[in-house]
């Protein structure tokens, strides 16, 4: 039987209905509790590192996660942690990076509504999560929602009420969850041999700017002082405006030559950037050699670029760590 560990951390599932609307309250132990026929395929642990909103959870809780694993890792063949739906595609993104190559399971997962509610997905995402987590294939870092498996770095919340709430994005499921059976979709255990890897350094010095009709690249020259990297949200499969002042090409020179990191994503979900497609974006990715996220979601992008600037300083150092592919993160560099 296998043995996990449940990490709760709070977000809805563990939340009561106060006066000041849901707040987390309920403890590990008693998330554990609701799911009694668990104990029939694993024996489970339960520790409580922070009990929050998921709102309040960034860089500093996603590094303690990564380190209580890193302790906790030889004696349990898996783990789940129970975490608030909001941003829960950050910290799954952020611990496949901060956790590579492990052949263990990492579920991550939630619910809209709280486990304690007479009807609630809360009882199903963490039963599904507990038997995906004692199965022997199973591995890496994912999200269980909803019946379905989605790798870490390819997970979006799509919906703020529904029970479907994450979609798989620019990349198929893992798996699906029906009952008790687990249907794999993508099985690759055996394929990685590269050893297992924990990294202890993010960098939250890092900007995700969304442009909107009229943005002046001025904006970027007051982001360069307090910020290491700047991910620029384009239109489309990526470009910069040009409204006559050349406002962009300026700001990005000053931003280069200062030693800052300027990455260009797209504002539409799926199917990803390609820069070289439209002259807005080709000139001036040609001019300056920009990386673009291509078919990564902007959670990871935001993720992969605190851990790439957490290891490195140096802009090809950088951009070798970018565009290694990290948990099926990037298809098309």
């Amino acid at each position: 039987m296998k043995k996990i560990l449940l990490i709760a951390t709070g977000g809805t599932i563990a939340s009561k209905y106060t006066d000041e609307g849901l707040c987390p309250q309920i403890s590990s132990e008693e998330l554990i509790s609701y799911v009694p026929s668990a104990r029939n395929f694993c024996e489970i642990d339960a520790v409580q590192p922070f009990n929050l909103d998921s709102t309040n959870v960034d860089a500093p809780q996603w590094l303690a996660l990564a380190e209580l694993i890193e302790k906790k890792y030889e004696y349990y063949d898996g783990f789940v942690i129970c975490h608030g739906t909001d941003t829960m595609a950050y910290t799954a993104a952020a611990l496949s990076y901060l956790i590579q190559n492990n052949r263990k399971p990492i579920v991550i997962t939630g619910a809209q509504k709280p486990i304690d509610l007479a009807i609630t997905d809360a009882r199903a995402n963490l039963l599904d999560s507990l038997r995906f987590a004692s199965h022997e294939r199973a591995h890496g870092v994912n999200i269980v929602f909803g019946g379905v498996v989605i790798a870490g770095t390819r997970a979006k919340k799509e919906r703020s009420k529904s029970y479907n709430a994450f979609s798989s994005i620019n990349y198929p499921q893992i798996a699906i969850i029906q009952d008790d059976r687990i249907i794999f979709y993508i099985d690759d255990k055996d394929q990685s041999t590269s050893p297992l890897k924990f990294c202890h350094t993010l960098n939250n010095r890092v900007f995700l700017l969304k442009l909107i009709p009229g943005t002046s690249g001025r904006v970027l020259e007051t982001l360069s002082s307090a910020f290491d990297a700047v991910i620029i949200e384009s239109f489309g499969v990526g470009g910069l405006p040009n409204y006559g002042d050349d406002s962009f090409r300026t700001a990005i020179k000053d931003c280069l030559d200062a030693g800052k990191i300027i990455i260009m994503a797209t504002q539409v979900t799926h199917e990803g950037s390609d820069m070289t497609v439209y002259q807005v974006g080709k000139a001036i990715k040609d001019e300056f050699s920009l990386l673009e996220s291509y078919d990564m979601t902007l959670e990871a992008t935001v993720a992969k670029t605190m851990w790439a600037l957490g290891q490195t300083s140096g802009r090809e150092e950088f951009k070798r760590l970018f565009y290694t592919t990290i948990n099926h993160d990037l298809l098309f560099a």
